[in-house]
């Protein structure tokens, strides 16, 4: 059974009522997640990687050992997101330290993007730590520098906080910009 965090009622762009929910996932849903990343990860990043990189990434994030690694190993917090009770999105946020958390991963299908469901993962991603953690927080997430979801974040209140050029091994980059969000 699932355990529904938070449901929402938006509307679409013909005024159709959508609704959204956001629940935990557990180790068992990798599979879930790997197949949406197979959907969401090539597709946002094809323009900027060069395919043998983006094979390499999706091998080293999203694999179903990765995904098992980060939630038992790494005690990353994975979330699922889904549109009309259709899984069509995710979030992993890592706790860095008592007040220090990170957005690690936030993606949406294609077909969900610009439609409020981005914003929806990054207020539920918030309110969760909110209830579960003392204030205040800081929130950080790493963006490509060209990946367009950059005005995204920063329209949902993330400042640019830095660059970085972190090595992740066979000899590729993330070229990512830092953002932060302060939480009161």
């Amino acid at each position: 059974m699932l355990q529904i965090i938070e449901t929402l009622t938006i509307k679409n762009k013909y005024d159709m009522e959508e609704n959204l929910k956001f629940r935990e996932a557990t180790v068992s849903d990798s599979t879930l997640i790997n197949e949406l990343a197979a959907q969401v990860f090539p597709q946002t990043y094809s323009v900027i990687l060069s395919p043998k990189q983006l094979d390499y990434m999706f091998d080293m994030m999203y694999s179903l050992h990765s995904l098992r690694n980060q939630m038992e190993m790494e005690h990353q917090k994975f979330f699922l997101i889904y549109k009309n009770n259709k899984p069509c999105g995710y979030l992993s946020i890592e706790k860095v330290n008592d007040s220090f958390y990170r957005f690690q991963k936030i993606y949406c299908l294609p077909e969900c993007q610009k439609r409020g469901v981005g914003r929806f993962i990054i207020e539920q991603g918030i309110k969760y730590l909110s209830e579960n953690y003392q204030h205040p927080f800081t929130i950080e997430l790493f963006v490509n520098r060209d990946n367009p979801a950059y005005g995204f974040y920063k329209h949902v209140g993330f400042s640019t906080f830095g660059t970085r050029d972190e090595p992740i091994g066979d000899g590729y980059f993330m070229n990512d910009y830092i953002m932060r969000k302060e939480i009161k």
